[in-house]
């Protein structure tokens, strides 16, 4: 990798605010296939993962304005963000209250995204870049899943490992546009919300974003 992971992301994003979640500032992208190019370019991979990091998803914005309307979902608590992506979760717990937030990505993109972000947020967010999905779940009394449900095989490893959070008594709080892998009937709805996601990949500009609670696991 010839520059840093913190200097790609600076280089190839802008700083502005998340739509409809104006008080939090990103380090967003305009367009996903130039900056994959780029990455692809930099790491020297051409199966390089997409930028998920560069974008706020939908999931998440859901999330950011489920805890600023109800900050008492993570206020004081410790709060985990899975596949964090941007940080864009985490940031917004710690802006709700949370005592601690840390986030979760297997991209080192991803990584250097979160630390420049909560930084910009003014607040500090840990990092781990690794497939947390491979441990027990973390000690925490949160876990934020944001976006999660894209794609079938990582739907099947992330259920079990939300399961097995939930038997321990941590608070799961779900993001979601309503994605063909979401375990709904695992869910209890929280809230609807209308967002603007910032990447071209969701299929339309404006959609609903779902947040759930994890239902108790027996």
């Amino acid at each position: 990798m010839a520059a840093s992971p913190r200097a790609f992301v600076l280089r190839h994003t802008r700083l502005r605010a998340v739509p409809e979640l104006e008080e939090i500032r990103l380090h967003l992208a305009d367009e996903v296939l130039p900056l994959w190019h780029a990455a692809q370019i930099e790491t020297g991979d051409p199966d390089a993962a997409l930028p998920y990091w560069a974008f706020a998803w939908s999931g998440g914005i859901a999330i950011g304005r489920y805890l600023r309307d109800h900050p008492e979902a993570v206020a004081g608590r410790r709060v985990f963000d899975l596949a964090a992506g941007s940080g864009l979760c985490a940031i917004a717990a710690m802006l709700a209250g949370a005592s601690e937030a840390t986030g979760a990505d297997i991209d080192v993109f991803a990584a250097a995204s979160m630390s420049v972000n909560a930084r910009a947020n003014g607040c500090r967010v840990g990092v781990v870049r690794r497939d947390v999905l491979d441990d027990e779940p973390p000690d925490a009394d949160v876990i934020l899943a944001g976006d999660c449900w894209y794609e079938a095989m990582l739907a099947q490893r992330v259920l079990p490992w939300l399961q097995r959070a939930r038997r321990r008594g941590i608070d799961v709080l779900v993001g979601d546009p309503g994605r063909r892998y979401l375990p709904t009937a695992e869910l209890v709805e929280l809230a609807t919300y209308n967002v603007r996601t910032t990447t071209e990949l969701e299929d339309l500009e404006r959609k609903q974003g779902f947040v759930y609670r994890l239902a108790p696991v027996a």
